[in-house]
């Protein structure tokens, strides 16, 4: 019997084939048996508060009143953010928003507009 890898996402061992697919019953996680031999890192995906899958240069809106660190004023909830850019790290969605300038989001405070 072959030796199926671990799910390179949560390291489970109980993966098992699903056609040309790998699937992780544990979280979910699928991936081409391909992929997982060339050991390429694959890309993190970023979702919105909704769920939908974020990229480079969409257009979101905020979701809540978000503190702005470091100043007294507040973004409000409805604020459109334009030509978004996504980055590595805890704040991840990189941005320009008019009357505040320059500033990094968490993609759980926005949404797709």
């Amino acid at each position: 019997m072959n030796k199926l890898p671990n799910c390179p996402q949560c390291s489970s061992v109980y993966t098992y084939e699903d056609g040309a697919l790998l699937v992780c019953p544990e979280c979910g996680h699928e991936w081409s048996l391909d992929a997982g031999s060339a050991g390429g890192e694959e890309e993190k995906v970023i979702k919105d508060a909704n769920g939908n899958v974020l990229a480079d240069g969409d257009t979101v809106t905020v979701i809540k009143d978000l503190k702005v660190k470091g100043s007294s004023s507040v973004l409000k909830i409805g604020t459109k953010v334009k030509n978004i850019r996504l980055v590595e790290g805890d704040h991840d969605i990189d941005c320009k928003i008019d009357g505040f300038g320059a500033m990094k989001l968490k993609s759980e405070f926005v949404r797709k507009a």
